[in-house]
């Protein structure tokens, strides 16, 4: 079984920056990519990026250009920086892994706000 803990969220101002950390433990067996989406109410989940177990990596495009996933692939954790962070930002994260199957983290607030 696959747990995730997830960090980072808050309150931040328009442009401000945020750092977004998952850390997965349990049993991790073929592990190919680690992620995040967002939500907002009434709104169906967005990915927002993830990395693949190469290394690969994909944005949604309206955060291309200011967010940026990265993991450390020896600590299992991913990491979501965010930068000039905007309103429609705003939402709680979800982080997953993909691995026997895929298992999601218990999401964390973030709120982008004057």
């Amino acid at each position: 079984q696959v747990q995730l803990v997830e960090s980072g969220g808050g309150l931040v101002q328009p442009g401000g920056s945020l750092r977004l950390s998952c850390a997965a433990s349990g049993s991790i067996f073929r592990l190919s990519a680690m992620g995040w989406y967002r939500q907002t109410p009434g709104q169906q989940r967005e990915l927002v990026a993830l990395i693949e177990r190469g290394g690969n990596t994909r944005y949604v495009d309206s955060v291309k250009g200011r967010f940026t996933i990265s993991r450390d692939a020896a600590k299992n954790t991913v990491f979501l920086q965010m930068n000039s962070l905007k309103v429609e930002d705003t939402a709680v994260y979800y982080c997953y892994v993909d691995a026997r199957t895929r298992t999601w983290g218990q999401g964390t607030q973030v709120t982008v706000s004057s």
